[in-house]
């Protein structure tokens, strides 16, 4: 079941558009045209509905700073002082985390509205246009993504896109879960965390790679085993960055099981799985202060972010141009990922 209403006033002047998908289950999430944002997840468990989704009250998805459910691009993770080369000419990009850039910049996509392509009873698909040189990227570019909320209580989301210049191109949501309390944000570290990854991407205090990717075996990265996410928690390089905030390079099988997170208790896990090459895990180390939906605030570690994605910095790694992150001129971009929620 879709249901659409126009609420509050963005920016722009106009109402945002907010869309509420739900199942024969109960479960519903709901989304608005600002940011191509995911708002609120609600999973029926035992009996009632558990909210999942980190989020806050609709006038404050506009002063809050962590991304909450947003649509980033159009390159998500970091790139190093803003600049890359690319076919022998070199770019600058605007800067918001000085001095890098960090999820598209100062007006990435999450900070603009999304046109609505289509809809139905079980998807939601928006679209935007970024023109040639927005934020410093080349390029005119369209990007599609398209919230799908199945019978079996899963939420895919599929991105497309096409540009007419090579470009750097790195798109996700930024969704915040907790699986116990994410209203008011019980401490995620006390969730279980397995990674389908052998290796991670080392970073410095800026969350800049800067070493090749490594294996995680015999390290505080090794999540091939499910753990308590404070098993090993500010051990090695992640004090340099509060926690984990990490690229980890996802193994064959990806499609099938890339991560699984499972509540403190044991009362719901989430399996993710995606197309895409590699998953950044972000334990919400500076969460504190972000508005929720109470008119109150989050503090640090009240939700994780298993954001799928190409490597931090790629456009400054052709190395790992392979792995995807820049894409040619007319080419399709398409990556999907499906949280599954047992």
């Amino acid at each position: 079941m879709l249901i659409q209403t126009a609420q509050g006033n963005a920016p722009d002047g106009l109402p945002f558009q907010v869309f509420t998908l739900t199942n024969s289950h109960g479960m519903s999430i709901q989304m608005m045209d600002w940011g191509a944002t995911w708002m609120s997840c609600k999973v029926p468990v035992k009996n009632q509905l558990r909210e999942v989704l980190l989020g806050c009250r609709l006038e404050d998805y506009l002063i809050q700073q962590a991304y909450l459910g947003a649509i980033v691009g159009r390159y998500a993770n970091r790139i190093a002082y803003g600049q890359f080369k690319l076919n022998g000419k070199s770019f600058q990009l605007n800067l918001n985390q000085e001095p890098h850039q960090l999820h598209g910049g100062l007006k990435g996509f999450d900070r603009q509205r999304w046109q609505l392509v289509k809809s139905g009873q079980n998807f939601v698909s928006f679209m935007l246009h970024s023109a040639d040189g927005d934020q410093g990227f080349p390029g005119n570019l369209d990007a599609i993504v398209t919230y799908t909320l199945a019978e079996n209580n899963s939420v895919e989301i599929e991105f497309e896109a096409k540009a007419d210049q090579d470009t750097p191109l790195n798109l996700t949501n930024h969704a915040y879960f907790n699986l116990n309390d994410a209203d008011y944000g019980s401490d995620i570290r006390h969730h279980h965390l397995q990674l389908n990854a052998e290796y991670y991407l080392p970073v410095d205090s800026s969350g800049i790679p800067n070493a090749s990717l490594k294996p995680v075996q015999q390290t505080s990265f090794d999540f091939r085993q499910t753990k308590q996410i404070v098993q090993d928690f500010l051990q090695d390089e992640q004090m340099l960055v509060k926690g984990y905030d990490h690229a980890f390079l996802l193994g064959e099988q990806k499609e099938e099981m890339s991560a699984i997170l499972t509540a403190q208790n044991g009362s719901l896990s989430l399996r993710v799985s995606t197309s895409q090459p590699a998953l950044q895990v972000y334990t919400g180390n500076f969460l504190a202060g972000t508005p929720n939906r109470f008119a109150g605030v989050y503090a640090d570690y009240a939700g994780i972010a298993l954001e799928t994605q190409a490597l931090p910095d790629t456009p400054n790694h052709p190395e790992w141009w392979a792995l995807g992150g820049i894409t040619q001129a007319n080419k399709n971009y398409h990556h999907w990922t499906k949280f599954q929620f047992l």
